[in-house]
């Protein structure tokens, strides 16, 4: 077995909507693998409406790990996700199976690609009072401010990405070197990145067949209980974790909840979101050179496998 543990590994990834969960399955059936989930938000037990977890079905024809694993008031990191994934790659492998990773993370499949770079640890102190300066002055002033010191990284955040914003002025006010130094030494040489990940496919659908399947899942999620699973939330023992809480369409059904808007535009509201996450994954998925686009056909050309 190699020493890294991602080296043997598949992946299979691709925008929200694409029908990555089910075409994964039957791959991993013909590959004789199991299914590793590279998606940040099946983490969490009792969201699975609104995450589009896999179903009992899908997780009883083949093993999923790495689903339902934290609590929603629990935090997670890519760090802590990408432990975890080597830990269970070597477990699968261990049992003569091959691993087949499933998920649209663009940030988990980045990591596996090329690692995590090695920053600064976080300073509390500074970061609240960055927080602090954001809520009294806004978010552009910041914003602002990076640009003086990094206008590589300024360019490629929108003032309203303040977590990002915030850690790069962190970084630095600790160091003395803009982010943009520490993150060019998080890509490995290109010699070494077919030895790390050798087959990534994307899931590439229309654009209008991708949006129409989209609004469609997001009705469905609503006709399957997601009100319900979203009020349930909020009768947890400990409130939910930032991390959870920036799952797709939750914000929106509290504020329906809350009387903020009708049900009809909390549904406009998570399709339209929705789509704009599927644009923005598609963007990451073709700035990675290790992800080769296929539509659902092609996928099993590529990897060897005859279509029954």
């Amino acid at each position: 077995m190699s020493s890294d543990p991602f080296a043997d590994a598949l992946v299979l990834t691709g925008p929200t909507g694409s029908g990555k969960s089910f075409l994964g399955v039957e791959l991993a059936e013909r590959l004789g693998a199991e299914i590793i989930s590279m998606d940040s938000m099946t983490l969490y037990r009792t969201m699975d409406i609104g995450t589009a977890k896999p179903g009992p079905e899908l997780r009883r024809r083949v093993p999923h790990h790495l689903i339902d694993v934290l609590d929603p008031w629990e935090s997670s990191s890519v760090a802590w996700w990408l432990e975890k994934a080597a830990a269970t790659c070597r477990d699968i492998e261990a049992r003569g199976k091959r691993v087949l990773f499933v998920g649209g993370t663009p940030l988990y499949l980045k990591a596996l690609c090329h690692g995590l770079f090695e920053g600064p640890a976080a300073n509390p102190a500074i970061r609240q009072r960055l927080y602090q300066e954001a809520a009294a002055s806004g978010r552009l002033k910041l914003h602002r401010r990076l640009a003086g010191v990094d206008a590589k990284t300024a360019a490629r955040l929108h003032p309203n990405d303040l977590v990002r914003v915030v850690r790069a002025l962190e970084v630095w006010e600790l160091t003395g070197r803009p982010i943009s130094d520490w993150q060019r030494q998080w890509t490995r040489a290109e010699e070494d990145r077919s030895k790390v990940i050798s087959r990534i496919l994307c899931l590439e659908v229309p654009r209008a067949e991708l949006y129409r399947r989209i609004d469609s899942r997001v009705t469905q999620m609503m006709e399957n209980g997601f009100v319900e699973e979203v009020r349930a939330l909020r009768n947890l023992e400990r409130p939910v974790s930032k991390e959870a809480a920036r799952a797709l369409g939750y914000k929106e059904v509290f504020a329906f909840l809350d009387g903020e808007t009708t049900f009809e535009e909390a549904i406009g509201r998570v399709q339209t979101r929705s789509r704009n996450l599927a644009k923005r994954q598609l963007t990451w998925f073709r700035h990675l050179p290790e992800c080769r686009m296929a539509g659902p056909e092609l996928t099993f050309s590529l990897w060897g496998l005859k279509i029954n």
